[in-house]
């Protein structure tokens, strides 16, 4: 699928999304008439990437080349992550890895928890990268989504509330989490000083 296609698919879903709910919780941001929010620099993407991680009720999925600390090494993503994780029970958090080299020899934070919360936190290498996966995205549950195109860059979308291309590429991520095996490899990684 190229890029503009796929973000023609994301405009054309946001139409056929189910109708915005009146009542909005405070973990849920506000339904807005702009259908999409572009990100376009490395502020954008963290504020988008945070407000969606803060809106989730049940799961966070993150498919990212190598947990990219520029956004998930982050003290406040990464006490999102935590408050979700102990606030509720039944929440978690997936991350699939499509390029784990630069992970096993950087420190990351967000590992290290994985491994203090391993019951809420599941890192998998994806078992098959494919040259369509060079995107990286976040998906709340099955409503937000933060996209983005290419890794390498911090351009994309964010949009809060779009069940449709939540679910679309939640079932992709699904796909390819069942078909990856959980990764003990991480568990051994260093952590931050």
């Amino acid at each position: 699928m190229s890029g503009e296609s796929v973000f023609a698919l994301l405009a054309g879903a946001r139409q056929l999304s189910e109708p915005a709910n009146t009542a909005v919780s405070l973990a849920t941001p506000p339904h807005t008439d702009e259908p999409l929010t572009v990100v376009t620099s490395l502020a954008e993407a963290r504020v988008a990437v945070d407000t969606a991680a803060a809106s989730a009720q049940r799961m966070i999925s993150i498919y990212t080349p190598d947990l990219e600390p520029e956004l998930y090494d982050q003290s406040a993503f990464l006490e999102i992550i935590k408050r979700f994780v102990l606030s509720r029970s039944f929440s978690k958090v997936r991350v699939l890895l499509a390029e784990p080299a630069r992970l096993m020899r950087d420190s990351n934070r967000f590992v290290a928890m994985g491994r203090r919360l391993s019951s809420y936190i599941d890192i998998r290498y994806a078992s098959e990268p494919a040259p369509q996966r060079a995107s990286a995205y976040l998906i709340a549950d099955d409503r937000a989504i933060v996209y983005r195109l290419r890794a390498d860059t911090w351009d994309g979308i964010a949009d809060f509330n779009n069940p449709a291309v939540a679910r679309l590429y939640l079932n992709e991520f699904d796909g390819v989490w069942n078909a990856s095996a959980p990764e003990h490899l991480l568990r051994g990684a260093r952590r931050r000083s």
